[in-house]
This record gives C-alpha cells, sequence and structure tokens, in this order.
C-alpha cells in the first residue's frame, strides 16, 4: 500500500520569451533621406573603402550578440516566481513524506521523490509516496491491534493526509476492528477453559475430603455366629477330660 502526499499537480509559472527590439527600415530610409547630397557621397565613399568582414568574423559576432541577449525584467520576475513555487513544493512534499516515515517506522519503507528540473538548473521534489505494510499479523490479533494502530497513525501524520493517506487509514481501522472481534472471541474460548479446569479442580478436591469421611461411616461387618458357636463347642468338650494322676 502507498501512502502520498496531498499536494495538488506543480502547475509552472508561465515563461515569457525576452523581446527583442529590431531595427526599423522604414526608420532607417528617413534618416538616409533627411541626410545632405553630400554626406550621403561621402558616406557611400567610406562604406566602400572600409573592408568587408570575413565570415567567420561575421559568425562570431552574431553568436556573441545572441549569447549576450538578456531576459526582460517581467521573464525574469515569472522565472523567480517559478523557482520559488518549486522551493515551497519541495520542501512540502519532503516533509510530507518523511512524517509518513518517521511515524511507519519498521512497517513503513524509504520516501521516493519525483523531480522537476527548474529554470536555474536544480531538481526539485513535486510527488513522492511512501509504502507501507497493512497486512494483519497470522494468528495474532492482538500484535494486528498494536500494528494497526501504527499504521493509523503513520496514515494520518502529516498535516494534511491526502485521499490516498485517508484510504490507508480506513483500511487500518477495518484491519484493527476485525483483529477487536478476533481478540475477544479468543479471550472467551480461554476465559471458557479456565472455568471448566477449575471446575474440574473443585470437584477432585472435594472427592479427596469426601473419601476419609465415607471410610469413618462405614459400619463394621456382622459378627460371625457360626464361628462362635463352634468355638462354644470346643470349650465344653475340654471341660470334660479326665485328668489321671
Amino acid at each position: 500500500m502507498q501512502i502520498g502526499n496531498s499536494l495538488p499537480a506543480f502547475t509552472p509559472a508561465s515563461s515569457a520569451s525576452p523581446a527583442r527590439s529590431q531595427p526599423s527600415d522604414a526608420s532607417a530610409d528617413i534618416t538616409r533621406a533627411d541626410q545632405a547630397p553630400g554626406s550621403a557621397v561621402r558616406e557611400q565613399q567610406a562604406n566602400s573603402a572600409a573592408p568587408e568582414p570575413k565570415e567567420a568574423d561575421r559568425d562570431a559576432s552574431s553568436t556573441t550578440r545572441a549569447g549576450e541577449a538578456e531576459l526582460s525584467p517581467q521573464a525574469q520576475r515569472q522565472q523567480q516566481l517559478e523557482i520559488a513555487n518549486l522551493v515551497q513544493r519541495d520542501r512540502e512534499v519532503r516533509t510530507h513524506e518523511q512524517a509518513h516515515a518517521a511515524v511507519g517506522g519498521q512497517y513503513a519503507g524509504s520516501p521516493t521523490y519525483s523531480f522537476r528540473r527548474g529554470p536555474d538548473g536544480q531538481r526539485y521534489a513535486v510527488s513522492g509516496e511512501v509504502s507501507i505494510d497493512t497486512a494483519p499479523v497470522p494468528n495474532d490479533p492482538e500484535a494486528t491491534l498494536r500494528k494497526m494502530d501504527v499504521v493509523l497513525r503513520a496514515a494520518l501524520a502529516p498535516i494534511e493526509p491526502s485521499p490516498q493517506d485517508r484510504r490507508v487509514a480506513a483500511q487500518a481501522q477495518a484491519q484493527a476492528a476485525q483483529a477487536r472481534v478476533e481478540l475477544a472471541q479468543l479471550r472467551r474460548e480461554e476465559a471458557d477453559k479456565a472455568v471448566e479446569e477449575h471446575k474440574a479442580r473443585d470437584d477432585a478436591r472435594s472427592a479427596d475430603e469426601t473419601a476419609p469421611e465415607q471410610a469413618r461411616q462405614t459400619p463394621s461387618p456382622a459378627p460371625d455366629l457360626d464361628l462362635y458357636r463352634r468355638l462354644g463347642e470346643l470349650s465344653a468338650s475340654g471341660a470334660s477330660i479326665d485328668l489321671v494322676a
């Protein structure tokens, strides 16, 4: 899952090409027409006497004039405004993505950026994103709850979360709700198991306490009358024995 910045698409300020003034042929003709005939003749003789520049010199001269052309004040202001917007955008994008990464911790990746080159030749970040793990922890709803809490805070960490950030936050909340249901069910099962174990221990203890009492209350066996009768007969026969002196 990706969480990215909430800034609108960057639109650079329109730049105007520098205005270059061109000499007017009409004004040049008017100037030459106003000159005296003698001056015109002297100018024509001077031009014919002057050496014609070489081809290389003409190329170098035209290149120098093109390189020395400067932007108009209006174009310079537009470029400065575009650079200022790029600087601000770069700062906002980096702050936004670093907030995601800092809060996301082990569940967030490193920020990645898309750049735009400004009129000054520098590269500025105009958009970015951070990957974040939103999968639940298998067979451990309690750990899933802790993880989703981190994911939720990471998604909403920037001052102005983007729509994608809010979707990630909603997914984290849904995962947390499911984990709470699973955790509640698990705790009910553990509670039922504990009750059963406690009841079994109570039954065993009651059985141990009842056994001695039952042993004390057991009646003695009935006397063997036949045994007593035989003993009586033996005693009677012994009394009639004659003793010889």
